[in-house]
């Protein structure tokens, strides 16, 4: 009878806390081309959160993980959405995927629950699209091209570009960047060819790169992402452009650079928001502790996939700290010109477009007999170049007129 009791009080114990707790709803792709950046994804949260209630939890109460896979597919991720409102999340956040992120935003919106976007690199995901409930952790295309281009301006000199593009938001908004910024619109001179997305065949990779190769321009700039440009860099190896043109991925991650291997990344330009170089060359003391402790616990580095989604755990706890609140629009005031510093130096949330104002870095692929000397085979990228986030974002004025050209109210609703 006793012993009775004694268990059925530890239920209800067990159950008071479990109804205590805060739950964050992650829509991440588990599976699919774009699951090694949603695995690093869920990484990186549950470190957060492991940390966080390590220390006593959000406002005295323990934060839960709740996670959907998206499958990098726009429908199911809406359907997450609805699914983990249901559940009782309190935010929701997640990526890999602009299609899927702007999406499963918009759905957020319409749960009043704030949208934290991880790998979505489409310009529209906070332009076009863009609205209260969406906060992007990460950069946008336009800030990649910027800062892609001030390195590569002077090599581009009197050079013919030829564009390898994913059909659809991340791609086109990419390349109308670029060509924007390295003054390569003229398309009869910097021809290119639109993949299908998603899940292209591996035929239409090869169409385009011998479309690429016949062209005879000197610069390859290769927009696909995930699995899709590792298959597309390796055929690009078998094929010998590496030899005949400069190539450029405009956004690279460390689970890119690993599917697609070491040599053939060897020389690559593409840009980063963080890896897990930058803290230890520009001193980031607590960028190192965050490489040091996910390289202890995964015995892997972090990939900038797993920096976001731990970044946005740590600012929605700040968020509700400040608070107070669990209040959706409280949380929206309390991040609108946030500034603060995590994994590397100052970012700020904008007020009017909830871009994360943040550093660019421009990197190269290491050679393979240098990334093959690293304790985990993974140090990838030698860091060319660092650019400022004011430097390179829209500033409101190009946002607002981008807002006009939609239709879109210059303020987000």
């Amino acid at each position: 009878m006793i012993r009775y009791l004694f268990v059925a009080l530890i239920g209800i114990s067990l159950h008071a806390h479990a109804q205590q707790s805060i739950k964050l709803g992650l829509n991440y792709p588990s599976t699919g081309r774009y699951k090694e950046q949603g695995i690093a994804q869920a990484r990186g949260a549950l470190m957060a959160i492991e940390e966080i209630n390590a220390a006593g939890g959000v406002l005295g109460r323990p934060l839960e993980l709740l996670t959907a896979n998206t499958a990098s597919k726009p429908g199911r991720a809406v359907g997450n959405v609805k699914d983990l409102a249901a559940q009782g999340v309190s935010m929701l956040f997640g990526g890999s995927s602009s299609a899927v992120a702007i999406a499963a935003g918009k759905e957020a919106a319409n749960q009043n629950l704030i949208y934290f976007g991880t790998l979505t690199y489409a310009n529209e995901t906070t332009d076009e699209d863009g609205h209260r409930h969406m906060f992007r952790e990460t950069y946008n295309a336009w800030m990649a091209a910027k800062a892609l281009s001030a390195y590569l301006q002077k090599d581009l000199a009197n050079k013919r570009v030829f564009y390898i593009t994913a059909d659809y938001s991340w791609g086109h908004s990419t390349e109308s960047s670029l060509r924007m910024f390295t003054k390569t619109t003229d398309s009869v001179l910097h021809k290119g060819v639109l993949v299908p997305f998603p899940r292209p065949r591996q035929s239409d990779l090869e169409t385009s790169l011998q479309a690429a190769a016949d062209s005879g321009a000197d610069v390859l700039m290769l927009i696909q992402f995930g699995d899709d440009m590792a298959t597309a860099l390796n055929l690009a190896y078998k094929m010998g452009l590496k030899d005949k043109m400069q190539i450029v991925v405009p956004n690279l991650t460390l689970g890119m650079a690993k599917s697609a291997g070491a040599g053939v990344l060897e020389g690559v330009i593409g840009a980063v928001p963080w890896c897990w170089k930058v803290p230890y060359q520009f001193d980031y003391p607590r960028g190192k502790t965050f490489v040091e402790e996910f390289s202890r616990r995964y015995n892997k580095y972090p990939s900038s996939s797993a920096a976001s989604a731990y970044s946005i755990v740590y600012q929605f706890r700040d968020a509700v700290e400040r608070t107070k609140s669990l209040n959706t629009d409280k949380l929206i005031a309390a991040l609108e010109n946030y500034s603060y510093v995590l994994l590397k130096d100052t970012q700020t949330w904008r007020d009017f477009d909830h871009q994360n104002l943040q550093s660019v870095y421009v990197v190269r692929g290491k050679q393979r007999e240098e990334v093959l000397q690293d304790k985990y085979h993974e140090d990838y990228f030698d860091i060319l170049l660092k650019v400022s986030g004011d430097q390179v974002a829209k500033t409101r004025p190009e946002w607002d007129d981008t807002r006009r050209l939609a239709g879109a109210p210059l303020e987000l609703q």
